[in-house]
């Protein structure tokens, strides 16, 4: 990251606990506008859940979404604004419980918007449950004995769900280290590159760390990304695929 905070950084007491990730995808976000000359141009929509603490962190033209319809209000915003650059912004609850249709189905129609989802494998708001990216064995207040996965399953892996899919892009980084945050923030920049060219849905999720719901120090619990998440899901870029454009006569 830079040193100095983009302009459309606030610094007005952030709503974000100590060590989240949410701050920093914020932050890249809007490092990520400023160079790409986009910050009086995006449209974002952000969830209900900690996602919408960003409304005292950063400004942009940001509607609040009910909960898991991020993803389907970007699409009507770009519709309605099919200039601008539209970001939803949405937590893996909202992404792959509550709003799974709509996250399927933007894959299915390679809908032009970028969705960019913070994994911290429970639910953050409300407590720390059990979410669909929960790992093996991980205790949380609604499975105090740990994840059974034969009964509740493995890890909801969006690499696999859209492996039948053609999408403009698809990439995964981890918000845990300087080099991995400098990372994501270049599948950030270059999913945004391709959203402006047309190039259809540009996804990237982000592996966070969630100390106030794992119970552990912040530097633990970015360590845990490394050597707990990562395994499960793996980080890189998934697809990149350039729409071809139809030639005018």
């Amino acid at each position: 990251m830079k040193l100095k905070a983009p302009e459309r950084v606030t610094w007005t007491q952030s709503g974000f606990c100590p060590g989240c990730g949410h701050g920093i995808a914020f932050r890249l976000i809007a490092e990520v506008m400023e160079e790409l000359g986009l910050s009086d141009k995006l449209l974002l929509t952000v969830d209900v859940a900690c996602c919408s603490l960003a409304i005292e962190c950063v400004k942009y033209d940001t509607i609040m979404c009910a909960h898991g319809r991020g993803v389907a209000t970007a699409i009507g915003a770009k519709k309605v604004r099919p200039e601008n650059p539209v970001c939803a912004y949405l937590g893996d609850g909202a992404a792959y419980s509550i709003g799974m249709a709509e996250t399927i189905h933007t894959g299915l129609r390679n809908d032009n918007v970028v969705v960019i989802t913070v994994n911290n494998s429970l639910y953050g708001m409300t407590g720390g449950q059990m979410a669909p990216t929960t790992l093996p064995g991980q205790k949380t207040t609604s499975s105090k004995y740990g994840k059974d996965p034969e009964r509740c399953g493995m890890p909801f892996n969006i690499v696999d769900a859209y492996q039948g899919f053609k999408i403009g892009y698809l990439a995964r980084g981890a918000l845990c280290d300087v080099a991995n945050i400098n990372k994501a923030k270049s599948y950030i920049k270059k999913a945004f590159e391709k959203h402006m060219n047309g190039d259809g849905l540009c996804y990237v999720e982000l592996l966070s760390a969630c100390p106030t719901n794992l119970n552990m120090q912040p530097v633990k619990a970015m360590q845990r990304i490394k050597e707990e998440m990562v395994p499960y899901f793996p980080l890189g870029e998934f697809q990149d695929n350039t729409k071809e454009k139809k030639e005018e006569e």
